[in-house]
Protein backbone atom coordinates (compact mmCIF):
# COMPACT_ATOMS: atom_id res chain seq x y z
CA UNK A 1 0.00 0.00 0.00
CA UNK A 2 0.83 3.71 -0.65
CA UNK A 3 -0.25 6.75 0.89
CA UNK A 4 -1.28 9.54 -1.98
CA UNK A 5 -3.90 12.03 -2.35
CA UNK A 6 -7.07 11.45 -4.20
CA UNK A 7 -6.14 13.13 -7.27
CA UNK A 8 -2.89 11.44 -7.63
CA UNK A 9 -4.71 7.71 -7.29
CA UNK A 10 -6.79 9.28 -10.39
CA UNK A 11 -3.55 10.24 -12.22
CA UNK A 12 -2.12 6.95 -11.63
CA UNK A 13 -5.55 5.10 -12.70
CA UNK A 14 -5.24 7.05 -16.28
CA UNK A 15 -1.71 6.90 -16.84
CA UNK A 16 -1.77 2.90 -16.57
CA UNK A 17 -4.74 2.74 -18.49
CA UNK A 18 -3.38 4.78 -21.40
CA UNK A 19 0.35 2.94 -21.04
CA UNK A 20 -1.83 -0.81 -21.40
CA UNK A 21 -4.25 0.25 -24.18
CA UNK A 22 -3.53 2.87 -27.27
CA UNK A 23 -7.34 3.56 -27.83
CA UNK A 24 -7.29 5.11 -24.31
CA UNK A 25 -7.37 8.71 -24.78
CA UNK A 26 -8.35 12.22 -22.71
CA UNK A 27 -9.80 15.33 -23.83
CA UNK A 28 -10.95 17.91 -21.92
CA UNK A 29 -10.63 21.70 -20.89
CA UNK A 30 -7.11 22.59 -19.85
CA UNK A 31 -6.33 18.26 -19.40
CA UNK A 32 -3.34 19.22 -21.09
CA UNK A 33 -1.02 21.75 -20.29
CA UNK A 34 -2.21 22.81 -17.37
CA UNK A 35 -3.07 19.00 -15.85
CA UNK A 36 -6.41 19.89 -15.35
CA UNK A 37 -8.34 22.11 -13.38
CA UNK A 38 -7.77 20.07 -10.08
CA UNK A 39 -4.80 18.99 -11.49
CA UNK A 40 -5.91 15.13 -12.13
CA UNK A 41 -4.03 14.75 -15.85
CA UNK A 42 -0.37 16.36 -14.88
CA UNK A 43 2.49 15.06 -17.44
CA UNK A 44 -0.32 13.04 -19.41
CA UNK A 45 0.32 15.47 -22.57
CA UNK A 46 4.07 15.52 -22.44
CA UNK A 47 4.13 11.34 -22.02
CA UNK A 48 1.18 10.60 -24.54
CA UNK A 49 1.46 13.67 -26.79
CA UNK A 50 -1.41 15.80 -27.88
CA UNK A 51 -3.80 13.29 -29.68
CA UNK A 52 -4.30 11.53 -26.75
CA UNK A 53 -4.27 14.37 -23.80
CA UNK A 54 -6.17 16.86 -25.73
CA UNK A 55 -7.38 20.28 -24.46
CA UNK A 56 -10.54 21.61 -25.84
CA UNK A 57 -12.56 24.82 -26.30
CA UNK A 58 -14.99 25.77 -24.29
CA UNK A 59 -17.63 24.05 -25.78
CA UNK A 60 -19.10 21.10 -23.73
CA UNK A 61 -21.50 19.29 -26.14
CA UNK A 62 -19.03 19.84 -28.89
CA UNK A 63 -16.40 17.47 -27.39
CA UNK A 64 -19.29 15.62 -25.28
CA UNK A 65 -20.03 14.57 -28.85
CA UNK A 66 -16.83 14.52 -30.83
CA UNK A 67 -16.12 11.26 -27.99
CA UNK A 68 -19.46 9.49 -28.61
CA UNK A 69 -18.43 9.64 -32.15
CA UNK A 70 -14.54 8.45 -30.82
CA UNK A 71 -16.37 5.99 -28.78
CA UNK A 72 -18.17 4.34 -31.80
CA UNK A 73 -15.24 3.81 -34.19
CA UNK A 74 -13.46 1.97 -31.47
CA UNK A 75 -11.48 4.11 -29.19
CA UNK A 76 -11.95 4.59 -25.68
CA UNK A 77 -12.15 8.42 -25.05
CA UNK A 78 -12.00 9.72 -21.14
CA UNK A 79 -13.92 13.13 -21.21
CA UNK A 80 -13.21 15.20 -18.32
CA UNK A 81 -15.73 18.40 -17.46
CA UNK A 82 -13.96 21.05 -15.62
CA UNK A 83 -17.24 21.17 -13.30
CA UNK A 84 -20.17 19.04 -13.03
CA UNK A 85 -22.87 21.69 -13.45
CA UNK A 86 -21.73 21.94 -16.76
CA UNK A 87 -23.56 18.41 -17.59
CA UNK A 88 -26.25 20.47 -18.06
CA UNK A 89 -24.52 21.73 -21.67
CA UNK A 90 -24.37 18.98 -23.01
CA UNK A 91 -27.51 16.87 -21.54
CA UNK A 92 -28.65 16.08 -25.51
CA UNK A 93 -25.06 14.51 -26.21
CA UNK A 94 -24.80 12.31 -22.82
CA UNK A 95 -28.67 11.37 -22.47
CA UNK A 96 -30.04 10.96 -26.21
CA UNK A 97 -26.45 9.97 -27.98
CA UNK A 98 -24.06 8.25 -25.53
CA UNK A 99 -26.50 6.52 -23.42
CA UNK A 100 -29.24 5.26 -26.26
CA UNK A 101 -27.09 4.49 -29.03
CA UNK A 102 -26.45 0.73 -27.94
CA UNK A 103 -29.80 0.10 -27.23
CA UNK A 104 -31.09 2.06 -30.82
CA UNK A 105 -29.01 0.28 -32.86
CA UNK A 106 -30.21 -2.78 -31.33
CA UNK A 107 -26.51 -3.72 -29.82
CA UNK A 108 -24.96 -3.14 -32.86
CA UNK A 109 -22.43 -0.57 -31.35
CA UNK A 110 -21.26 0.41 -27.68
CA UNK A 111 -20.01 3.40 -26.50
CA UNK A 112 -17.13 2.58 -24.19
CA UNK A 113 -16.67 6.07 -23.19
CA UNK A 114 -15.75 7.82 -19.29
CA UNK A 115 -17.00 11.00 -18.68
CA UNK A 116 -15.03 12.39 -15.32
CA UNK A 117 -16.31 15.33 -13.11
CA UNK A 118 -16.08 17.13 -9.84
CA UNK A 119 -19.09 17.25 -7.53
CA UNK A 120 -20.36 18.87 -4.77
CA UNK A 121 -20.06 21.76 -2.92
CA UNK A 122 -17.48 22.83 0.29
CA UNK A 123 -15.50 25.10 -2.02
CA UNK A 124 -18.19 28.26 -1.82
CA UNK A 125 -17.72 28.19 -5.64
CA UNK A 126 -21.68 29.56 -5.68
CA UNK A 127 -24.95 28.08 -7.34
CA UNK A 128 -23.75 26.96 -10.94
CA UNK A 129 -20.36 25.39 -9.61
CA UNK A 130 -21.18 23.34 -6.45
CA UNK A 131 -24.07 20.88 -7.28
CA UNK A 132 -24.19 17.16 -7.06
CA UNK A 133 -25.86 15.37 -10.60
CA UNK A 134 -25.29 12.10 -9.73
CA UNK A 135 -29.07 10.92 -9.60
CA UNK A 136 -30.14 13.00 -12.69
CA UNK A 137 -27.35 10.56 -14.31
CA UNK A 138 -28.86 7.41 -12.88
CA UNK A 139 -32.44 8.40 -14.05
CA UNK A 140 -31.16 8.13 -17.80
CA UNK A 141 -30.92 4.66 -18.39
CA UNK A 142 -28.25 3.32 -20.52
CA UNK A 143 -25.34 4.73 -18.28
CA UNK A 144 -23.39 3.36 -15.20
CA UNK A 145 -22.71 5.56 -12.39
CA UNK A 146 -19.76 5.27 -10.03
CA UNK A 147 -19.13 7.49 -6.65
CA UNK A 148 -15.73 6.75 -5.60
CA UNK A 149 -15.16 8.13 -1.70
CA UNK A 150 -11.30 7.27 -1.22
CA UNK A 151 -8.18 7.28 -3.45
CA UNK A 152 -8.05 3.65 -3.25
CA UNK A 153 -12.29 3.54 -4.62
CA UNK A 154 -11.43 6.30 -7.52
CA UNK A 155 -8.10 4.66 -8.57
CA UNK A 156 -9.90 0.90 -8.53
CA UNK A 157 -13.23 1.88 -9.68
CA UNK A 158 -11.90 4.09 -12.62
CA UNK A 159 -9.70 1.30 -14.44
CA UNK A 160 -13.05 -0.72 -14.36
CA UNK A 161 -15.07 2.17 -16.07
CA UNK A 162 -12.16 2.85 -18.35
CA UNK A 163 -12.03 -0.99 -19.74
CA UNK A 164 -16.32 -1.02 -19.44
CA UNK A 165 -18.06 -1.60 -23.16
CA UNK A 166 -20.60 0.76 -21.32
CA UNK A 167 -20.63 4.44 -20.86
CA UNK A 168 -19.93 5.27 -17.35
CA UNK A 169 -20.12 8.97 -15.70
CA UNK A 170 -17.75 9.17 -13.38
CA UNK A 171 -17.91 11.58 -9.92
CA UNK A 172 -15.05 12.97 -8.18
CA UNK A 173 -16.05 14.80 -5.01
CA UNK A 174 -14.17 18.57 -5.38
CA UNK A 175 -13.57 18.58 -1.66
CA UNK A 176 -11.72 15.17 -1.62
CA UNK A 177 -8.83 15.80 -4.07
CA UNK A 178 -6.32 16.94 -2.09
CA UNK A 179 -7.10 14.51 0.82
CA UNK A 180 -4.66 11.32 1.54
CA UNK A 181 -5.97 7.61 1.81
CA UNK A 182 -4.13 3.99 1.26
CA UNK A 183 -3.86 2.36 -2.12
CA UNK A 184 -3.03 -0.64 -3.30
CA UNK A 185 0.19 -0.81 -5.00
CA UNK A 186 -1.00 -2.76 -7.88
CA UNK A 187 -0.89 -1.44 -11.42
CA UNK A 188 -4.38 -4.11 -12.36
CA UNK A 189 -6.23 -2.98 -9.76
CA UNK A 190 -10.10 -2.88 -10.02
CA UNK A 191 -12.92 -2.69 -8.17
CA UNK A 192 -16.14 -4.79 -10.06
CA UNK A 193 -18.93 -2.08 -10.60
CA UNK A 194 -22.17 -3.09 -8.51
CA UNK A 195 -20.51 -4.33 -4.88
CA UNK A 196 -20.97 -1.71 -1.90
CA UNK A 197 -18.07 -1.31 0.75
CA UNK A 198 -18.31 -2.17 4.27
CA UNK A 199 -16.38 0.60 5.68
CA UNK A 200 -17.81 -1.04 9.44
CA UNK A 201 -19.67 -3.61 10.66
CA UNK A 202 -22.06 -3.53 13.37
CA UNK A 203 -25.56 -4.05 14.61
CA UNK A 204 -27.27 -1.13 15.73
CA UNK A 205 -28.07 0.94 12.80
CA UNK A 206 -27.12 1.06 9.00
CA UNK A 207 -25.55 3.83 7.49
CA UNK A 208 -25.70 4.41 3.55
CA UNK A 209 -23.18 6.72 1.88
CA UNK A 210 -21.50 7.79 -1.13
CA UNK A 211 -18.51 9.95 -2.12
CA UNK A 212 -17.52 12.39 0.31
CA UNK A 213 -20.53 11.98 2.63
CA UNK A 214 -18.95 8.28 3.48
CA UNK A 215 -15.84 10.53 5.39
CA UNK A 216 -17.98 12.88 7.11
CA UNK A 217 -19.97 10.02 8.59
CA UNK A 218 -17.32 7.29 9.08
CA UNK A 219 -16.09 10.28 11.67
CA UNK A 220 -19.57 10.33 13.18
CA UNK A 221 -19.56 6.71 13.59
CA UNK A 222 -16.35 6.95 15.43
CA UNK A 223 -17.21 8.94 18.19
CA UNK A 224 -21.09 6.85 18.42
CA UNK A 225 -18.67 3.71 18.95
CA UNK A 226 -17.02 5.03 21.71
CA UNK A 227 -20.17 5.74 23.13
CA UNK A 228 -21.01 1.90 22.68
CA UNK A 229 -22.68 1.84 19.58
CA UNK A 230 -21.89 -0.21 16.54
CA UNK A 231 -22.58 0.31 12.80
CA UNK A 232 -22.77 -1.27 9.91
CA UNK A 233 -21.67 1.80 7.30
CA UNK A 234 -21.95 0.97 3.83
CA UNK A 235 -20.17 2.77 1.13
CA UNK A 236 -22.12 2.64 -2.30
CA UNK A 237 -19.11 3.49 -4.67
CA UNK A 238 -21.75 2.71 -7.49
CA UNK A 239 -25.42 3.72 -7.90
CA UNK A 240 -25.83 2.24 -11.40
CA UNK A 241 -25.33 -0.53 -10.33
CA UNK A 242 -26.89 -0.30 -7.37
CA UNK A 243 -25.60 -3.13 -4.63
CA UNK A 244 -29.37 -3.40 -2.73
CA UNK A 245 -28.51 -6.97 -1.94
CA UNK A 246 -25.71 -5.63 0.67
CA UNK A 247 -28.35 -2.97 2.14
CA UNK A 248 -30.91 -5.27 2.54
CA UNK A 249 -28.59 -7.82 3.91
CA UNK A 250 -27.84 -5.57 6.77
CA UNK A 251 -31.49 -3.84 7.35
CA UNK A 252 -33.00 -7.38 8.47
CA UNK A 253 -29.66 -7.10 10.71
CA UNK A 254 -30.40 -3.57 12.63
CA UNK A 255 -33.92 -3.05 11.81
CA UNK A 256 -32.90 0.67 11.46
CA UNK A 257 -31.66 2.78 8.22
CA UNK A 258 -30.24 6.29 7.46
CA UNK A 259 -29.00 7.07 4.14
CA UNK A 260 -26.68 9.95 3.40
CA UNK A 261 -26.02 11.51 0.18
CA UNK A 262 -24.94 15.27 -0.38
CA UNK A 263 -27.88 15.68 -3.14
CA UNK A 264 -30.82 17.04 -2.87
CA UNK A 265 -33.45 15.01 -0.60
CA UNK A 266 -36.44 15.66 -2.58
CA UNK A 267 -36.24 12.81 -6.04
CA UNK A 268 -32.65 12.06 -5.01
CA UNK A 269 -31.08 9.12 -4.56
CA UNK A 270 -32.51 8.31 -0.63
CA UNK A 271 -35.43 8.54 -1.29
CA UNK A 272 -34.81 5.76 -4.53
CA UNK A 273 -32.95 3.53 -1.98
CA UNK A 274 -35.64 3.48 0.55
CA UNK A 275 -38.56 2.97 -2.13
CA UNK A 276 -35.98 -0.38 -3.79
CA UNK A 277 -35.46 -2.11 -0.38
CA UNK A 278 -39.04 -1.52 1.09
CA UNK A 279 -40.52 -5.09 0.02
CA UNK A 280 -37.68 -6.97 1.40
CA UNK A 281 -37.07 -4.74 4.75
CA UNK A 282 -40.65 -3.74 5.74
CA UNK A 283 -41.79 -6.25 8.33
CA UNK A 284 -38.13 -5.80 9.68
CA UNK A 285 -37.78 -1.98 10.73
CA UNK A 286 -37.97 -0.88 13.89
CA UNK A 287 -38.34 3.11 13.13
CA UNK A 288 -39.12 5.03 9.75
CA UNK A 289 -36.15 5.15 7.11
CA UNK A 290 -34.49 8.21 7.90
CA UNK A 291 -32.83 10.09 4.82
CA UNK A 292 -30.33 13.16 5.40
CA UNK A 293 -29.34 15.36 2.23
CA UNK A 294 -28.35 18.50 1.12
CA UNK A 295 -31.26 21.80 1.69
CA UNK A 296 -33.15 22.13 -1.19
CA UNK A 297 -32.28 25.32 -2.51
CA UNK A 298 -29.10 26.74 -5.00
CA UNK A 299 -26.13 26.86 -2.54
CA UNK A 300 -25.12 30.34 -2.09
CA UNK A 301 -21.91 31.95 -2.68
CA UNK A 302 -21.33 33.05 1.12
CA UNK A 303 -19.69 30.04 3.11
CA UNK A 304 -21.87 31.19 6.54
CA UNK A 305 -24.97 30.14 4.52
CA UNK A 306 -23.88 27.51 2.36
CA UNK A 307 -21.77 25.49 5.11
CA UNK A 308 -25.18 24.89 6.83
CA UNK A 309 -27.06 23.45 4.15
CA UNK A 310 -24.35 20.53 3.32
CA UNK A 311 -24.52 17.49 6.16
CA UNK A 312 -21.24 17.79 8.31
CA UNK A 313 -20.16 15.05 10.55
CA UNK A 314 -22.09 17.03 13.62
CA UNK A 315 -25.35 17.12 11.62
CA UNK A 316 -24.71 13.00 10.59
CA UNK A 317 -23.95 12.39 14.46
CA UNK A 318 -27.20 14.00 15.44
CA UNK A 319 -29.08 12.26 12.77
CA UNK A 320 -27.85 8.95 13.55
CA UNK A 321 -28.47 9.46 17.21
CA UNK A 322 -31.87 10.54 16.85
CA UNK A 323 -33.12 7.55 14.97
CA UNK A 324 -30.65 5.36 17.88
Amino acid sequence: MKNIMYRDAILEALDEEMARDDSVFNMGEDVGFLGGNFKTTVGLMEKYGDLRCKDTPISEAGFVGLGVGAALRGLRPVVELMFGDFLMVAMDQICNQMAKITYMSGGQANVPMVIRLPMGGGRSSAAQHSQSFHAWMAHCPGMKVAVPSTAAEAKGLLKTAIRDNNPVVFFEHKMLYTVKFDVPEDEDYTIPFGQARMVSEGKDITVVTNSLMTIKAEKAIKKLEKEGYTVDHIDLRTIVPLDTDTIIKSVKKTGKLIIIDEGHESFGISGEIATRIMPDVFYDLEAPVKRLGTADVPLPFSPALEFPLIPDEKRIYAAIKELL
